[in-house]
């Protein structure tokens, strides 16, 4: 599956709510995440424009893995994502056992999601206002699309942030990164 995805500073989240509701988006329950990002023992994941995030939201963990960007006017990319144990324990083994295995941790990132769904033109278009704890907010547009269905997503896509009006993030925004990582 290909994440097509791009994050935006804004000041203030009222204006996209409002169109955020006239697209009859719905919303889901707030959530506070905490992201780990870990960078490889044998290349540097900020030269190779890859990821790896292990993720903590409430109790629920995930490791994801996200490849190279394979278009630079959206970050679309291949995106992998491994659901493991749940609880603070299965967590703390899986940062473990990447310390073991090499990888580094380069960044905490915490925020508070509003997540927002809607389907638009056939794709389910994902919409989220981040409170990010230390450095500010951020909407982020996200559509999973088939490999077959990428031009088609990426059109949709286009066409949803010209209608929010918001410039996208050309540069990280985790705190410590000292490469170009943006998830």
């Amino acid at each position: 599956m290909l994440e097509v995805e791009m994050k935006f500073p804004v000041a203030d989240f009222a204006p996209l709510e409002g169109k955020l509701a006239a697209w009859g988006a719905s919303q889901l329950k707030s959530r506070r995440e905490e992201d780990h990002y870990f960078n490889a023992p044998d290349r540097d994941f900020g030269q190779t424009d890859e990821a790896l995030r292990l993720r903590r939201v409430a109790s629920t963990n995930s490791l994801t893995y996200k490849g190279p960007k394979l278009d630079p006017q959206t970050k679309t990319r291949t995106e992998i994502e491994v659901p493991l144990a749940p609880g603070q324990e299965a967590l703390e083994a899986m940062s473990q056992l990447l310390t073991n295995l090499g990888y580094h941790s380069v960044a905490v990132v915490q925020k508070i999601r509003r997540v927002f769904r809607t389907k638009k033109e056939g794709f389910d278009l994902e919409i989220c206002l981040d409170e990010v704890t230390d450095v500010g907010r951020f909407v982020e547009l996200e559509i999973l699309a088939a490999e077959e269905r990428l031009d088609e997503a990426q059109r949709v896509f286009a066409s949803r942030r010209r209608r929010i009006r918001v410039e996208q993030l050309r540069t990280p925004f985790i705190p410590g990164a000292s490469s170009s990582i943006e998830k």
